[in-house]
């Protein structure tokens, strides 16, 4: 990983100096916009955000070369981007984040796109502070405590000026063969069935969203994210390194007033929702296709190219000036020094922090009711 810090210096610089200007104009209109008009600080939040996601878009983009086949009917690509939306969607990858940033800037609410996030996101440099900017629900994976977080945070979208998309990963962690493993055997232990390519759902935050958005969010987008045959599993480090991949997303979107209204039947939709993207997956492993959707190409706009041109000139104007203002000497050295090894140790926490965080298996011997299945599966 300290490799891949290394190799991507110059785009770390350019994200960590581009981002503390972005940080600090957000944090100006913050304190100068939002008391008077919490909407007109949003709309402009929203294209700060841009300004600075586009960059790590232009990485998935331009600089990897990752390609996005979207599996989708044309009544809901049409929609996307138009409505408030709660999207769910497996934990396939440490990019999926990222992913979904490319799907709403496609569809033109990247601005506005907002996720259930670990708590300790917020304290990440650039990034984290641009999402709390942004309104991301921060959470302490203590339900005593994230029940209160999670019903400010939906309430206060209830006026939200903008089309948004607001992401819950309801397996709570990264796909991987030994998460799989604890799962299956926490599925036989409790008599469930038995999943062979997606994560048991966590489902206490869904059924809150559910809940508190169904009155205003008209639509839930079901997510599926796979990877086809003979292509590697893009990740953050071969992104980094500018190595390509191909990535299919199924999209299939719910009316949430169809959903059912009390806790036990939404936790049993969710389920349902996650066996049928189960066997979704199998027929994706053996057809390399998802049925007979039809497939879109999403392209690959210049915007983010454009951006990222933008923000080089201007960094590079000023570290002209910044080198004909102050004469070479031991200090200046020092200073540069300085800067070079904070970019390092920014982009090696950006690359630990996106990847997924290790979780203790179920003790399924001990586990054989609801209750306690909320109480180990649900943070």
């Amino acid at each position: 990983m300290a490799i891949a810090a290394v190799v991507v210096l110059p785009i770390g610089l350019l994200f960590l100096l581009s981002g503390l200007i972005i940080n600090f104009l957000q944090a100006f209109f913050f304190v100068l916009v939002r008391p008077c008009s919490k909407n007109m600080y949003r709309k402009i939040n929203a294209c700060l955000a841009q300004l600075l996601w586009l960059e790590l878009i232009w990485l998935f983009d331009w600089w990897a070369h990752i390609k996005v086949d979207l599996f989708i009917d044309s009544e809901t690509l049409e929609l996307m981007g138009k409505e408030h939306v709660l999207l769910i969607c497996n934990h396939k990858s440490d990019i999926d984040w990222l992913i979904g940033w490319v799907l709403a800037q496609r569809s033109g609410c990247l601005g506005s796109t907002l996720a259930l996030v670990k708590k300790s996101l917020k304290f990440l440099p650039v990034i984290g502070w641009s999402m709390w900017f942004t309104e991301y629900i921060f959470l302490e994976r203590n339900w005593s405590k994230d029940e209160n977080i999670l019903m400010e945070g939906f309430e206060n979208l209830r006026d939200f000026p903008m089309p948004f998309w607001l992401a819950v990963f309801v397996e709570g962690t990264r796909f991987t063969h030994a998460k799989l493993l604890a799962a299956q055997e926490y599925a036989i232990a409790t008599k469930s069935p038995v999943p062979r390519n997606v994560l048991i759902p966590r489902t206490k935050g869904f059924v809150a969203a559910v809940n508190h958005l169904r009155s205003f969010v008209p639509a839930i987008y079901n997510c599926t994210v796979a990877v086809p045959k003979n292509e590697p599993l893009p990740t953050i480090l071969r992104m980094f390194r500018g190595r390509s991949s191909t990535v299919h997303v199924h999209v299939k979107r719910h009316l949430i007033r169809e959903l059912p209204h009390t806790d036990a039947d939404i936790r049993q939709w969710c389920r349902d929702i996650f066996l049928e993207k189960d066997a979704s997956l199998e027929l994706h492993q053996s057809e390399n296709t998802f049925g007979d959707m039809e497939c879109h190409g999403i392209g690959r706009p210049k915007k983010s190219l454009y951006v990222v041109i933008i923000w080089s000139c201007l960094l590079l104007f000023g570290v002209i000036k910044f080198f004909e203002w102050c004469s070479f000497s031991w200090e200046a050295i020092t200073f540069c020094a300085i800067l070079l090894l904070f970019v390092m140790i920014c982009m090696q926490i950006l690359i630990v922090f996106s990847q997924s965080e290790q979780s203790n298996p179920p003790e399924a011997s001990t586990l054989n009711t609801e209750d306690a299945m909320n109480q180990k599966l649900i943070p």
